[in-house]
């Protein structure tokens, strides 16, 4: 079975400004699909819409799960038609581009109902005792080099950019999304920190076959998440798609260059 991201003719406004003006893409298991752009050119608002993010209105188009079972092909409903946490449930993941701190919710306690929500159609994955899901959730967090104390703090409560964002990619680890969307998680990170949330993502692609995609500014993080296609965003719609040489060509010319 092949899980299958597709994205149709996607228009949306916000307060009745029209953001994304008819944008298709599909994305497969294990792909990484890079979207750069200028600023304002809606790739927040493709991220946000897709996780279903209230204060955006969809005018058309449709984003399915599709899954492909030899030749017979099912379709999810239209995930824009559902919550944001039937999306979750589905295998969709969004890493915010600025993690909000939740004072007062351990991280620990945090992760336990989002992985219990995840997986709740699959009783052989839930844990009998918290303690065993504590265990589960450390071992995690050792095999990413994640500070164990962090699991007893507030939510995202005092950490630094980095800390955040390592703490997204063990959030993914334990949810095993099928589809992820990382909002400029690039953003604000030292190199150090972005070679070590780069390795998560290229772990969690190797384990789980996530497909992903990847909004950002900036090369460098692409030295370390080796796109598969790059597309260019420009006024709401995609206006180039290629391998990774987009990148070289937009480093030289910018985007007035298209």
């Amino acid at each position: 079975m092949i899980n299958q991201l597709q994205i149709t003719n996607l228009k949306v406004s916000i307060a009745e400004n029209k953001i994304i003006k008819g944008l298709s893409l599909i994305v497969n298991p294990g792909e990484i699909h890079a979207i750069m752009g200028p600023n304002g050119s809606g790739k927040s608002t493709l991220a946000n819409t897709l996780a279903g993010h209230p204060d955006y209105d969809v005018l058309s188009g449709s984003v399915y799960l599709q899954n492909k079972n030899g030749k017979k092909v099912e379709l999810s409903e239209n995930i824009l038609e559902m919550s944001p946490d039937e999306r979750a449930n589905l295998g969709l993941f969004l890493a915010f581009q600025y993690p909000v701190e939740v004072p007062g919710v351990r991280v620990q306690n945090f992760l336990k109902l989002a992985y219990e929500s995840r997986f709740k159609d699959r009783p052989e994955r839930q844990f009998k005792k918290a303690i065993d899901f504590r265990k589960n959730l450390q071992k995690i967090a050792k095999d990413l080099n994640i500070n164990v104390e962090f699991l007893s703090r507030g939510l995202n409560e005092g950490f630094s950019g980095g800390e955040k964002k390592q703490l997204e990619i063990l959030q993914m680890t334990l949810l095993e999304p099928k589809f992820a969307i990382l909002d400029e998680t690039d953003s604000g990170l030292d190199i150090d920190a972005i070679k070590k949330v780069s390795q998560g993502v290229n772990n969690i692609i190797k384990k789980y076959n996530t497909g992903i995609i990847l909004i950002t500014h900036y090369q460098r993080i692409l030295d370390y998440l080796k796109p598969d296609f790059v597309h260019v965003m420009i006024n709401g719609k995609i206006v180039e798609s290629g391998d990774s040489s987009i990148v070289n060509k937009l480093e030289k010319k910018g985007y007035a260059g298209l």
